[in-house]
């Protein structure tokens, strides 16, 4: 009697104590996404720095990431110390195991099926005590796999949400960081409803803001957002960055740990000092580089100049260079650019992100979290980490070094470095440089006659400057061209040797005049000196001509009679004077190579 009484005393405790855990347990939703493929990304994310990593379908076509399961007051400490130690989001939240459905994380395991709640077992009278016998054993049933596939899952019951009062809101604010609190801030600013500063502090501006944001939103207007308005602010606000799997990337070759969008970029190779990653085409034309190099100053300010040699540093930018560091920015039509450098210990490390143009809320909010998560680790990435893929005569440790739009060629006119040059070479150019060094503005154009006039932006001194001759030459005589034929690839100017054909175009053009020669696209610009080292005229840029192909040797020139007036015309005063005397060939090929500058047009 005594025996079975206390067998249906212990029956009882064991309902009240599953009814109790059933009642007390919880899990901790991290994230939740729109497909399984998505979640397992996230739960692999989570799964390499937490433990108690579980993914459910949560019905509808959404899967959640989850951890647990816990008691409440352990789930609430947990919450709290994850949150602000930055390893959960800051809209993370406690939630009941009847809001999730079939588990597919880990594989095979239903933690679910642990918390089913066991019925209470009958107490009956009591009975005269069999006598015992062997109980046999029943291996439990295993489980089955549950593949990693999507399907079709029964929609679990929807979970219970208890709506806060005003008065439990303010509790559970209390309990947020500072870190917390302005980065509510900065959502409900995102949100266009806040615009003071962002410091933490809920005074009148963010109880306002709150407020603005709960109308917006159809939530009643208190000021006062509860646990669950909070983290529907913050999931509208982070919903940019949907698809970019913002993770802490730690490379010890490079030394260097950051979170970057590994949605939008993955590692290709190293380049020293680069490790270069590659666009996955979510975002098209994303681009990475992370930045380490053994050095001193004088190593990272070579660096400096180096990296804005590329293509994905663009010309238009901030430039900031500093004792212990520098910054460089771009933007083109394309591309943002944004390089973040310094110098420590004899360690140069930093990144470049490049970002698609137009794109700028995304962009910044993926650099925000790359400053904030920057950190130094131990190691620096070795000089020697370079491949054969990297090695060519436009390329930087594997990156394309920018090249101008068009080059051509140009000449010294007067004693200020004012340069004559073909006005389709500098039409529509960002910017303009000479012998790729020196920029010049354009003052002066005529596009009928294809002249264009530029001046160097700071003062430039020619070792020579070309002289007009104001006479006609005889038809039939020599003259050469001087221009840079093949884009800048010389370092010198080439003379292209022919004659004078006639002294107006093929359709009685009298500002142009024909020559005997095969010219190339580069000496377009370039001057044309008769056999006394006098110009004669200015190369002109070979027109398409539609279904007629003229014979290679047929090129035009500008007349130098256009050209003076041109020139006169702008305030420009060159030298000119009759024709006379012959001039021998290496004398004028160093007054080609005093006078004709490379003349480059750039994007």
């Amino acid at each position: 009697m005594k025996k079975s009484l206390i067998g249906g005393l212990a029956a009882l405790m064991l309902t009240a104590n599953v009814a109790f855990a059933q009642e007390d347990t919880v899990f901790i939703q991290i994230e939740a996404r729109t497909s399984l493929n998505g979640a397992q990304q996230s739960v692999n994310k989570y799964t390499g720095s937490l433990q108690d990593v579980n993914g459910f379908s949560l019905g509808g076509g959404w899967y959640g990431v989850a951890l647990g399961p816990y008691s409440r007051t352990e789930a609430q400490q947990v919450l709290l110390n994850l949150q602000n130690r930055g390893l959960i989001p800051a809209d993370a939240y406690i939630e009941v195991p009847r809001a999730y459905g079939r588990q597919f994380w880990p594989v095979g395991a239903q933690v679910l099926d642990g918390l089913a709640p066991v019925p209470a077992p009958e107490v009956a009278d009591p009975a005269p005590e069999p006598a015992e016998a062997p109980v046999a054993e029943v291996a439990p049933t295993p489980e089955p796999t549950v593949e990693p596939v999507a399907e079709a899952t029964p929609v679990p019951a929807e979970p219970e949400v208890v709506e806060e009062t005003p008065r439990q809101a303010r509790a559970s604010e209390r309990a947020l960081n500072r870190e917390q609190r302005e980065e509510l801030q900065i959502a409900l600013k995102w949100a266009g409803v806040y615009t003071s500063g962002i410091d933490g502090a809920f005074g009148r501006g963010t109880r306002r803001a709150m407020a603005a944001w709960q109308e917006q939103n159809g939530f009643e207007e208190t000021g006062i957002l509860t646990t669950l308005q909070r983290a529907e602010l913050l999931r509208q606000y982070n919903s940019i960055l949907d698809g970019m799997d913002m993770a802490v990337y730690t490379d010890p070759r490079a030394g260097i740990s950051v979170q970057l969008p590994m949605g939008a970029v993955k590692f290709d190779r190293y380049e020293a000092p680069f490790a270069l990653f590659d666009g996955t085409g979510v975002v098209e034309g994303a681009q990475l580089l992370l930045i380490s190099q053994p050095g001193d100053r004088k190593t990272m300010n070579g660096l400096y100049e180096i990296m804005q040699t590329l293509e994905i540093v663009p010309l238009d930018g901030e430039r900031k260079r500093e004792k212990n560091g520098f910054l460089l920015t771009g933007n083109n039509a394309r591309i943002t650019s944004h390089t973040e450098v310094g110098l420590r210990n004899g360690e140069i490390k930093g990144f470049t992100l490049i970002w698609p143009t137009g794109d700028e809320d995304r962009r910044t909010r993926v650099l925000g979290l790359m400053q904030k998560s920057w950190q130094r680790t131990d190691g620096v990435l070795d000089p020697a980490a370079v491949t054969d893929a990297g090695q060519a005569v436009d390329l930087v440790s594997g990156l394309k070094v920018r090249t101008p739009r068009e080059n051509a060629s140009g000449f010294f006119v007067d004693n200020s470095g004012t340069v004559l040059t073909s006005a389709a070479t500098v039409a529509g150019c960002s910017r303009v440089t000479l012998d790729g060094v020196f920029d010049a503005k354009l003052i002066a154009s005529d596009d009928g006659l294809g002249v264009a006039a530029l001046r160097p932006t700071n003062a430039l001194a020619p070792r020579r400057v070309a002289a007009f001759r104001t006479d006609s030459p005889r038809l039939q005589s020599e003259i050469a061209v001087a221009g840079y034929s093949f884009g800048g690839r010389l370092s010198a100017p080439t003379l292209t040797f022919g004659t004078l054909e006639d002294l107006q175009g093929l359709g009685g053009e009298t500002q142009i005049a024909r020559l005997g020669l095969s010219a190339l696209p580069g000496d377009a610009g370039g001057p044309v000196f008769d056999g006394g080292g006098m110009v004669v005229g200015m190369m002109q840029t070979k027109a398409d001509g539609g279904s007629r192909r003229l014979p290679e040797d047929v090129s035009f020139a500008a007349k130098t009679g256009e050209l003076l007036s041109f020139l006169q015309s702008n305030g420009i005063r060159p030298v000119a004077r009759g024709g006379a005397g012959v001039m021998a060939p290496e004398d004028l090929t160093a007054l080609a190579a005093d006078t004709t500058v490379l003349v480059s047009c750039w994007e």
